[in-house]
């Protein structure tokens, strides 16, 4: 109860004091958006999840929700959404080939339509909105690593489409909100990420190795495993991004938030092999269609305008990720 009254006295004062905000995540009971929900909360804010479940899950944010500045809401922001806030962070939108492939008109809408909801949301209430756009807009790039200046070479029609595609429009979106309307925007461009609370059928490279590893079953790699990927630990994004949202209005982005360490994807198969202890056998499968061959992020501007960069080595954030796989496979 002593605890309780001091949560309460310190969440009056920030309001009193004018640092407490009122800040909307989209895509708050996923992977990131649950860290991003934790991380706000513990900052002092006064945080409301709006989250449809399609990939998010509830088992992500119940250890929230006796917080009295926690709120849940069940909605979809491919339909419009009215709140005042002071914050949006749009994080909506399944992030891995599984999920955003087995709805891909859902998912474009999601990218699309969900970003011109939340801008409208944002013109309407003078929001500052921060935009969680992906490494993906680079396709599979012809420049390497990839800088915020490379334009990205994106297969317009193949199966990957509906996310690289409706994450490059949201981005204009944003841009023209911004030019046109005002609206005080925020672009990160979100490199591969790590960490607890990824499900273990989402098909991403770190959660597939893992499980597969600790059920002592074949790792599979699809290619040759020469393939890189550059992975950055969930804790440490979310640090970018909250320091994104709180830059000067004048700063818009896009700015790339990832970790510039270049691994090859048999590496990490190799260190997830070692990591778990598995028994597991490395096999190989044909390439997927329209698969990055190259992911490397250049972080210069992160640096510079956030003071940013990751500080969880991938060995680290592996035996973390791990244990909580332990718990949940």
């Amino acid at each position: 109860m002593t605890l309780i009254l001091e949560n309460f006295r310190i969440f009056a004062l920030l309001r009193l004091n004018g640092s407490m905000k009122k800040i909307l995540v989209t895509g708050g009971a996923g992977f990131l958006g649950s860290h991003l929900c934790e991380r706000l909360l513990k900052e002092g804010h006064d945080v409301i999840c709006l989250d449809n479940y399609f990939t998010g899950s509830k088992r992500n944010i119940v250890h929230l929700m006796g917080n009295p500045y926690f709120e849940v809401i069940r909605h979809d922001i491919t339909e419009p959404f009215d709140i005042e806030v002071d914050q949006i962070y749009n994080m909506a939108c399944p992030a891995s080939p599984v999920h955003y492939q087995f709805d891909p008109i859902k998912t474009i809408n999601t990218s699309v339509v969900g970003a011109v909801n939340m801008l409208e949301l944002a013109n309407r209430t003078g929001a500052k909105i921060l935009q969680a756009s992906t490494s993906e807009v680079y396709g599979d790039p012809f420049v390497h690593p990839q800088p915020e200046e490379y334009w990205g070479n994106v297969n317009p029609i193949g199966i990957r489409s509906c996310y690289d595609e409706g994450k490059r429009c949201a981005e204009t979106l944003f841009f023209d909100y911004h030019r046109q309307n005002k609206v005080k925007i925020k672009v990160v461009r979100i490199f591969n990420t790590y960490g607890p609370r990824m499900l273990p059928d989402d098909g991403r490279v770190v959660s597939n190795f893992i499980v597969q590893a600790l059920k002592n079953e074949d790792i599979t790699i699809y290619g040759t495993g020469e393939q890189t990927r550059s992975f950055c630990y969930c804790e440490d994004m979310i640090d970018g991004i909250i320091r994104m949202m709180n830059t000067d209005d004048e700063v818009t982005g896009p700015v790339n938030l990832g970790n510039p360490k270049e691994f090859t994807i048999k590496q990490l198969a190799e260190l997830v092999v070692e990591l778990t202890g598995s028994k597991s056998n490395i096999i190989y499968h044909p390439a997927v269609q329209d698969d990055p061959q190259q992911r490397q992020p250049i972080i210069d501007k992160a640096k510079a305008m956030l003071n940013w960069q990751p500080t969880v080595e991938l060995r680290e954030g592996l035996a973390r990720t791990i244990e909580y796989f332990r718990g949940i496979v």
